[in-house]
């Protein structure tokens, strides 16, 4: 399309991995914690009943889910961007843009956990996912 170099839209797919990854790990830490402590019973993890989580727990668990939410519509559109030679540094600043909304609305899910920040984010990194799709369309369909 231009002379941006096309795996460039690919380096913020690395850094959701890496997202993804360190919530699981705390994830796994917590619940791992949880059961040696004796708050979650092991039982639980069999059918998630049975018990409960403490309300930390469900927190991260709760957000790992959220993960595999919006952000696979993220990673069809990055990769449809690369198939279809669409890469832009438009599209890299809007894929990179997102990246760093997910990052933060991670950081105040699963710290201050406050909700009207929280829903802010999540609706602007919305907002730039909408805009990434939109400009895939309109660059496949009118060449722009």
């Amino acid at each position: 399309m231009n002379d941006v170099a096309p795996n460039l839209i690919l380096y913020p797919l690395f850094a959701m991995f890496a997202l993804v990854a360190m919530v699981l790990l705390r994830m796994r830490r917590m619940r791992f914690a949880a059961v040696r402590s004796g708050e979650v019973s092991i039982k639980y993890y069999r059918a998630y009943q049975e018990g409960d989580e403490p309300e930390a727990l469900k927190v991260v668990s709760r957000h790992f889910v959220n993960l595999f939410e919006m952000p696979v519509l993220f990673y069809v559109g990055v990769i449809m961007t690369y198939i279809t030679q669409s890469v832009s540094y438009w599209m890299v600043a809007l894929a990179w843009m997102y990246v760093a909304l997910r990052y933060v609305h991670s950081w105040v899910h699963l710290g201050s956990n406050d909700v009207r920040v929280r829903v802010t984010v999540y609706f602007a990194s919305a907002g730039v996912l909408l805009l990434l799709w939109a400009s895939l369309f309109l660059t496949l369909v009118l060449g722009a």
